[in-house]
């Protein structure tokens, strides 16, 4: 009896790809050559933390993914589609606080399921209830029917999280969402995010410019060079997991401390111009530091 050989498991197309991605704006080159690839995972969305000095294309390669820019040369992909244009797949959390005034916190959440609620297969009462969730997920059951201005930072930052992650994306670009804090505000959302993260599996692009927060939140750190942004250094093995670790406690571990030296040193090679943007794109730094 012939038996059948086992079949060859199937190659799952990357959620992100970059393929030598150029942005200029006028003479201003802004990115210069982005080239990567974020592997699609079935239970487990990658979190990258970006960071870098400033204006050398953090915040402009987040508009490339969520579609608000067009890279000049190259292409960038979702699912192995080339982006065109904004997608209820991609939700985006910015620096300032970007809560619409006149509408409560229920209806912030509710927002994008009411323009995309057809499309998910979502009723009226079925979009309440799905926001009800999220705002209990984010801690603010007790503010729903409160407007922005009654919030704290802290506050509305939480509903720009559950206002992106109510829609389920497959991808979550943060541009310096903590930014504006103050630090115990700041260590609590770093713990919120990271359980929210551990359970609904979005790929994460955060970009930061505290390196503490960048191991903390992110499985993989990039580090960017001067403008024109490359990625300079793709650092993954020496970052600790950190789920169910509050940040403080996180903070006093050896590991965690060798892995904020270790990246600061890289940045400070970066930013002091050691590192050739031409040839270093995506260096991977193993476990004692080594450029790969």
């Amino acid at each position: 009896m012939t038996q059948n050989a086992p079949s060859a498991p199937v190659a799952r197309v990357p959620v992100v790809e970059a393929r030598h991605a150029t942005v200029r704006f006028g003479a201003f080159t802004a990115l210069n050559d982005i080239s990567f690839a974020i592997e699609d995972k079935a239970d487990h969305g990658e979190f990258v933390t970006i960071i870098g000095p400033s204006g050398c294309g953090k915040s402009t390669l987040l508009s490339l993914i969520a579609g608000f820019l067009r890279p000049t040369s190259g292409e960038v992909l979702v699912k192995g589609l080339p982006v065109t244009g904004p997608g209820s797949d991609r939700g985006m959390i910015f620096q300032q606080y970007s809560s619409f005034p006149h509408l409560t916190v229920v209806e912030n959440v509710m927002f994008g399921l009411k323009i995309h609620g057809r499309k998910l297969g979502l009723d009226a009462a079925a979009q309440k209830a799905r926001a009800g969730e999220w705002i209990e997920e984010v801690g603010l059951a007790v503010h729903k029917d409160k407007y922005p201005h009654q919030l704290s930072g802290g506050q509305q930052q939480r509903v720009a999280i559950a206002r992106s992650l109510v829609m389920e994306p497959q991808i979550l670009l943060m541009d310096e969402p903590f930014s504006a804090l103050d630090e115990p505000t700041r260590l609590e959302m770093q713990e919120l995010l990271i359980q929210l993260w551990s359970r609904t599996h979005p790929a994460i692009f955060c970009v930061t410019h505290s390196v503490s927060e960048a191991v903390y939140l992110g499985e993989r750190v990039w580090i960017f060079t001067q403008v024109p942004g490359q990625i300079a250094y793709d650092i993954r093995d020496p970052i600790p997991p950190t789920v169910g670790v509050p940040p403080l406690v996180a903070q006093e571990r050896k590991q965690f401390k060798e892995a904020v030296y270790l990246v600061t040193e890289a940045f400070r090679r970066v930013s002091d111009g050691q590192i050739d943007p031409l040839r270093s794109q995506g260096a991977v730094v193993g476990t004692r530091g080594e450029t790969q």
